[in-house]
């Protein structure tokens, strides 16, 4: 677990949300629904997604290091009943140092 830290200017973070209730849906949307459908092999259809985009993000103390970032998106998604989260990690993208931190047995995601 790392916290990033954007206070050096180094950075950004920007969301989008996409209300697909009556309207027609996005490619991004589709692929969302693509997604859950392969990974929990049900039906699902969006009505709501927001998606959440960390760019370039330094790891906290960015005054320690600005030139090592990471890429990650957060995608939380519901069909009025069921909802869910999609945490997509650019490939290859992380480049905090790990072995600065106090635990080394990192992982990428969520429990």
């Amino acid at each position: 677990w790392d916290n990033a830290d954007f206070s050096r200017g180094v950075g950004t973070t920007f969301y989008q949300e996409f209300s697909t209730l009556n309207t027609a849906k996005p490619p991004f949307v589709r692929d969302v629904e693509a997604k859950v459908r392969r990974y929990l092999r049900s039906s699902y259809s969006a009505v709501w997604t927001l998606k959440i985009t960390w760019e370039k993000a330094p790891v906290y103390a960015a005054w320690t290091d600005t030139r090592r970032t990471v890429t990650y998106q957060a995608v939380l998604t519901t069909d009025g009943f069921r909802s869910y989260i999609l945490m997509l990690y650019q490939d290859g993208g992380m480049q905090w140092d790990y072995t600065r931190l106090t635990s080394t047995n990192v992982l990428i995601g969520y429990t």
